[in-house]
């Protein structure tokens, strides 16, 4: 059914074939780019492309860790709908994805590296899970080229053939030779990786992206590229372990000490008796892993430019619609913890990059839009720019109205997330903070200044960050603040009930038939 409006794009576009480039680094926290005055990471590539597309500064992700948090970024709705709260819980195989939605125009979407996808077990075929192998399933829909997750046998295979000696397990090949667990990732965290450069997961993921591209001729192509990096382990090949001296890294942005973060509620004490604390750690060996996360940046930058060199080489530039974000950031260090188990703004703030091919965009070129926007505006902003009409089921909007140079219309003036802190195999949450199964979770909505996380079954947070940016200062029981607190307590419940799950809610049968809505829904 989508034939025609594919063929009409791809006629609209120097009567070449629209491309679609997706790419993905993990936990990529949104401060971390040169062109916003980063002191000390490089992004030239990224800078680039920025500077010939849209950068939307503030971008944040639905939800985390990645599986709930790709979830939402590929099927265009919240987690409060979706309901893959945590990684290991399925997806419901009901729900279409961006995936299914392309292939149905006529594309063959492929995917390099992992959706981190729990496969429905009452699904059937190819599209269930092989149980006992864990959660990384690859989203329904997606032909995968390289599998590159947690469990690297691929790439393991490939470096075993080039001559390295592998690890009996495959995951420890991302650590150095001396290696050892610690703070979520393997440490000394300046060791150079077990391998080069050249042949780094991220390398392998970037050299068959490159010759899938190559391959494709004049057939038209979808290709999402799914990088590791710079998710943990914290350990960067050569030079990129040593590029940044750990000297010149920003500080951690926290409290005086772990004790004065925890009084602040009981969650954030949580936080820090999990494997994310890192107040144990030394001032110098922070600054190593935080130099570290930096290089391998700069390492998946490097990639990128690499890609988007052969997409010029090969003449296909002009005719890729190139979108670059991530499921998450990381807090590396900021309030004694790494990762993104949290509700602070660097695990949910990332980056945001589109770049949009033929002159109807021109206009928009190297703008930096400030507007709020989510990871669920992907779908429907790729789908949108494709001419393939969006599901009735995605939550986001598409971003098409900014890349013209415009605003669009009743835009979002607050962002979103939840996160989801239960453990279906271990009840420690709930004896640890007093609550149920069911009471293991927090919704944010985020505004200009304030910043409000209601938790199910605890206490509130309000912070003000126009004077209190880090969030230190939790105002929700002070009486002075008692209107704002209810004000973005009535904002939550307003924003939950206008995105309330909506597959058949458009239609309705009358004695003439069905009536589907054909106008906007907001």
């Amino acid at each position: 059914r989508h034939h025609a409006l594919v063929l009409t794009l791809w006629a609209h576009i120097m009567a070449k074939p629209l491309n679609v480039l997706f790419v993905t680094p993990d936990q990529w926290r949104a401060d971390c780019l040169s062109l916003l005055g980063h002191s000390t990471v490089r992004t030239p590539h990224l800078d680039a492309l920025a500077a010939d597309g849209v950068l939307f500064a503030n971008h944040f992700v639905q939800c985390s860790p990645c599986g709930p948090s790709r979830a939402s970024l590929l099927t265009g709705t919240y987690m409060m709908n979706h309901r893959s709260r945590r990684n290991g819980t399925p997806l419901d195989n009901r729900f279409t994805n961006l995936a299914r939605e392309v292939r149905e125009a006529g594309y063959d979407p492929s995917l390099i590296g992992y959706t981190d996808t729990s496969l429905d077990p009452r699904a059937s075929g190819s599209e269930a899970p092989v149980l006992g192998q864990g959660y990384e399933g690859v989203l329904p829909g997606f032909t995968s080229l390289a599998p590159v997750p947690t469990h690297p046998n691929a790439w393991v295979d490939h470096l075993a053939a080039k001559g390295y000696e592998v690890t009996e397990k495959p995951f420890d090949m991302y650590g150095s030779p001396d290696s050892h667990w610690a703070a979520g990732g393997f440490g000394p965290f300046d060791a150079p990786a077990r391998y080069s450069a050249e042949d780094s997961d991220t390398a392998y993921c970037t050299d068959i992206a490159i010759d899938h591209i190559a391959g494709q001729g004049e057939t038209p192509w979808f290709l999402h590229v799914s990088y590791l990096r710079p998710h943990p382990p914290y350990i960067a090949p050569e030079p990129y372990n040593r590029m940044y001296d750990p000297a010149t890294v920003p500080a951690p942005r926290r409290a005086a000490t772990p004790e004065d973060e925890t009084a602040i509620h009981p969650f954030v004490g949580f936080g820090h008796n999990s494997a994310r604390y890192v107040g144990d750690m030394s001032d110098d060996d922070l600054a190593k892993l935080r130099a570290t996360y930096y290089g391998l940046i700069t390492e998946v930058d490097d990639s990128i430019g690499r890609l988007v060199a052969a997409l010029k080489a090969g003449g296909q530039y002009d005719n890729t619609l190139i979108v670059i974000t991530s499921d998450h950031g990381d807090t590396i260090g900021d309030h004694w913890v790494v990762g993104k188990e949290c509700y602070y703004d660097s695990a949910y703030h990332v980056p945001l990059i589109v770049r949009a091919p033929g002159t109807e965009w021109d206009a928009g070129r190297g703008a930096v839009v400030d507007a709020f926007t989510e990871n669920i505006d992907i779908m429907p902003t790729i789908l949108d720019l494709m001419g393939l009409p969006v599901p009735a089921q995605c939550d986001g909007y598409s971003l098409r109205g900014f890349l013209d140079g415009g605003t669009p219309a009743r835009w979002r003036s607050e962002v979103h997330w939840e996160f989801d802190f239960s453990d279906v195999a271990d009840d420690m949450p709930e004896t640890t903070l007093g609550v149920g199964f069911d009471e293991c979770s927090l919704s944010v909505i985020r505004g200009r200044r304030y910043k409000y996380i209601h938790f199910t079954g605890l206490d509130p947070l309000l912070f003000d960050l126009e004077f209190d940016p880090d969030e230190y200062n939790n105002l929700a029981n002070d009486p002075a603040h008692a209107a704002v607190v209810l004000e973005y307590a009535q904002k939550m419940l307003s924003w939950r009930m206008s995105h309330n799950e909506r597959t058949l809610t458009g239609f309705k049968l009358t004695p003439a038939g069905m009536v589907e809505l054909d106008r906007p829904r907001r």
